[in-house]
């Protein structure tokens, strides 16, 4: 569990009471996720048995959980108002209770609960309105503050290191996609990165599939491998994708690769605060559409990372949210052809007020494997 910082999780109470102003927000109800972990620290699981933080748009904050997990919570009971139910009891009327019906009031509720939860609560509270608490949440995670890009910058820089260290010693052509990705997998416990969030290693054929699932493969010799992967620090994730070949490439390849390292490129120089996230997206593709490869970039370009690993904000055609300084987000153009080979080249990116700031330094150019 995350150590309980007051300044940290102070300031997000604060600006959690600000937004639910703004967005005419009276009750905010978390269940287990992300959002929860972002409010106490709290890495709550999700389960028949309800966990729920309130928030009171007066500002009064209240916790309901079960008696077997309070002690998790030990730490909060002298800074918000715990109540601990027992399994004879329904956690549903207690939070009703707390929020007096919220009679003629706007609910935002986890989009992360459990239907059953929001089954049980509309029928205690049928006179509150009820809506997602995206429209509150959203808007703070999608800013980070020095301290969140502060994990974000050592979960990267520790999973740059497993890259380096992979390359370095390893050796591909004979040997399963399963079995090298087990060799990464122990790297990034040996780099103090105990959570894997994901983990792709795909080859030959496979690598022109964006979510390949790691198999069985035997890697062999004119193969491009593409491994992508990530795992957390202080429960913020790292996401890091790099392509080798095993052996020597083709002129295809090699033009092909260079086109995706171009467009990640462009798409890190048209980061600035106010340019429209699909711009962003813009700048890779039709980078790689002149190359032409524009109907083998078949993903988004980005997303943002934080707590989650796929969370706002979103580069994407479509999407003119401008970027704003401490947003996080993945630059990630690829080039699949199917049959033949895909090419991925991923990092971490922050806005900052001069532009773009990479929080992955391993090395981006072709790497040849044996």
């Amino acid at each position: 569990m995350q150590e309980l910082r007051t300044d940290v999780y102070g300031a997000r109470h604060q600006r959690v009471r600000e937004e639910m102003k703004k967005q005419d927000v009276d009750f905010l109800f978390i269940t287990p996720s992300s959002d929860l972990l972002y409010l106490l620290g709290y890495p709550a699981h999700a389960s028949e048995r309800l966990t729920l933080l309130g928030v009171a748009q007066d500002g009064a904050f209240f916790v309901v959980v079960p008696r077997l997990e309070a002690p998790r919570l030990e730490h909060w009971r002298n800074r918000i108002d715990m109540h601990v139910w027992d399994e004879t009891e329904s956690p549903y009327e207690i939070v009703a209770r707390l929020a007096d019906g919220a009679i003629g009031q706007r609910v935002a509720i986890s989009s992360h609960a459990r239907a059953s939860v929001l089954l049980e609560l509309l029928e205690l509270m049928p006179e509150a309105s009820f809506c997602s608490a995206n429209t509150v949440m959203r808007t703070l995670r999608m800013i980070k503050d020095d301290w969140e890009i502060e994990q974000l910058r050592i979960a990267s820089e520790r999973t740059d290191d497993v890259w380096e260290e992979f390359i370095t010693n390893a050796t591909l052509a004979g040997r399963s996609e399963r079995d090298v990705a087990d060799d990464i997998t122990n790297l990034l416990r040996k780099h103090g990165l105990m959570t894997t969030t994901f983990l792709i290693v795909a080859s030959g054929p496979g690598s022109a599939s964006p979510h390949h699932m790691t198999s069985d493969r035997v890697i062999q010799e004119g193969d491009s491998v593409v491994f992508d992967f990530g795992a957390r620090w202080h429960h913020y994730t790292s996401d890091l994708t790099r392509t080798v070949h095993v052996g020597e490439p083709s002129d295809e390849y090699r033009r092909a690769y260079e086109t995706v390292l171009r467009a990640n490129q462009a798409a890190f120089d048209a980061v600035h605060p106010g340019a429209p996230c699909e711009a962003i997206d813009r700048a890779a593709r039709d980078l790689i559409s002149a190359a032409g490869y524009g109907d083998y970039f078949i993903h988004r370009l980005g997303h943002g990372l934080g707590l989650d690993g796929h969370e706002d904000p979103y580069l994407v055609g479509g999407n003119s949210l401008p970027l704003q300084p401490g947003m996080v987000f993945s630059d990630e153009p690829g080039i699949y052809i199917p049959g033949q080979f895909g090419i991925r080249i991923e990092d971490t990116v922050v806005c900052r007020a001069s532009g773009g700031e990479r929080l992955n330094h391993c090395r981006r150019e072709l790497t040849v494997m044996q």
